[in-house]
């Protein structure tokens, strides 16, 4: 079974391949784009289902937690934060990276400048936790530098391939 939804599986029509939005990129959208999210996020269940992994994160999902995360999310209608190509935020959201530890992921809420985000991070972040958390992610809420909140994720254990 092909493994890489949403990180390099190629779109059924031919136009490029797909990438969950993790919110450091363009902005993306529209009727397209929630269909592609769909069969992505169909996709990311079906390999659960096959592996045997039940309500928790599968193998590809633990191999690729940023993506897995982010796709998640996208599917979840929480909408992601977009840059332009100057780097320059243009849209208010969820943004998923790394974080220090192996497997670990870090959701922020980011916008930008100016746009409130701060005010809307806490609340958010929790709903992100809240959604993450129904497929078996432990998502922990936490107060970082400059008093910023941010989510630190991993996938919970489960019963493994099987």
């Amino acid at each position: 079974m092909n493994e890489t939804v949403g990180g390099g599986a190629a779109d059924r029509s031919g136009g490029g391949v797909f990438e969950a939005a993790a919110g450091d990129g363009p902005a993306a959208g529209g009727e397209g784009r929630a269909a592609e999210v769909r069969t992505a996020y169909a996709g990311l269940l079906q390999i659960r289902r096959v592996s045997g992994t039940g309500g928790t994160p599968a193998p590809w999902e633990r191999r690729q937690p940023v993506r897995a995360v982010a796709l998640a999310l996208e599917a979840a209608g929480v909408p992601p934060s977009a840059v332009d190509g100057d780097g320059a935020r243009t849209a208010t959201g969820y943004r998923v990276l790394a974080a220090d530890r192996d497997g670990a992921v870090r959701v922020e809420w980011a916008g930008p400048a100016g746009g409130g985000a701060a005010r809307e991070e806490e609340k958010s972040l929790r709903e992100c936790g809240r959604i993450l958390g129904e497929l078996g992610w432990e998502a922990l809420l936490y107060r970082g530098p400059r008093r910023r909140w941010f989510l630190e994720t991993e996938a919970l254990p489960g019963p493994g391939p099987g």
